[in-house]
C-alpha cells in the first residue's frame, strides 16, 4: 500500500472508533468509563507506578471519569487517541492503549499500553499492539509507528519485540523522574514498506 502524502486537517478524517481482535474490543473512551478504569488502575498500581506517573498517586473515581471525558474530546479532535482494551466476551475494561505523540504530517503515531494486573501474562497487550498497528496502517495511513518505554520496563520492551518492532536506539538520560533519577528511553518502530 502506498503511503498517503496528502496533508489534511486531521479533524476532517473519518475512521472507526473501535475495532476487534481475537479476544479484545479496542475502543475510544466514553462517558461512564471512569469508575471501571479507576478500578483497573487501583488493582494494578504496584505494577504501574514505577513507569506510569498517573498511577503514583491513586486518582479518585471522579478524577478518572474527568480524564476519560477529556480523552474522549482529544480522540474527537485527533490530538491524542486513547483507546480502552475491553474483553470482547464481557465488555470489562482490561487496560488502556491507543495512539499518542502523533504527527499528522509525517503520519507518525506512538502506541502506548498497560493492562490490569489480573489479566497480565495472557498475550493480550501483544494482541492489542498488533491490532493498533493494523488500525493505524489501514485507517490513518501511518508511515511510522513507535513504541517507547523506560529501559527498565522489561515487560513493555518484551511486548514491542514480540509484536515485531525494531529497537532503533536508546535515548540516554532522556527524562528526569520526580526523585531526580535520569531515565533512558528505548525507541522501537515499524516503518511502512518495510515492516507493514
Amino acid at each position: 500500500m502506498k503511503a498517503n502524502n496528502t496533508r489534511i486537517d486531521p479533524i476532517m478524517l473519518d475512521f472507526p472508533e473501535a475495532f476487534e481482535t481475537e479476544r479484545l474490543l479496542i475502543r475510544a473512551p466514553r462517558p461512564g468509563d471512569g469508575a471501571e478504569l479507576n478500578a483497573a488502575i487501583r488493582e494494578s498500581q504496584k505494577e504501574l507506578a514505577p513507569f506510569m506517573p498517573f498511577a503514583r498517586v491513586l486518582p479518585k473515581p471522579e478524577e478518572t471519569e474527568a480524564l476519560v471525558r477529556r480523552r474522549r474530546l482529544h480522540f474527537l479532535d485527533r490530538s491524542d487517541m486513547m483507546m480502552l482494551m475491553t474483553d470482547r466476551a464481557t465488555g470489562r475494561i482490561l487496560g488502556s492503549s491507543g495512539l499518542h505523540r502523533m504527527n499528522w504530517d509525517v503520519r507518525r503515531f506512538e502506541i502506548g499500553y498497560w493492562i490490569r494486573t489480573s489479566r497480565a501474562g495472557e498475550g493480550l497487550v501483544t494482541e492489542a499492539v498488533h491490532g493498533l498497528t493494523d488500525y493505524a496502517a489501514r485507517f490513518l495511513d501511518a508511515n511510522r509507528i513507535e513504541i517507547r518505554c523506560d529501559d527498565r520496563n522489561l515487560k513493555s520492551a518484551a511486548v514491542a519485540e514480540r509484536a515485531g518492532f525494531t529497537l532503533e536506539g536508546v535515548l540516554r538520560n532522556w527524562v528526569r523522574e520526580e526523585d531526580g533519577t535520569l531515565v533512558n528511553e528505548m525507541v522501537f518502530a515499524k516503518i511502512r514498506g518495510i515492516d507493514f
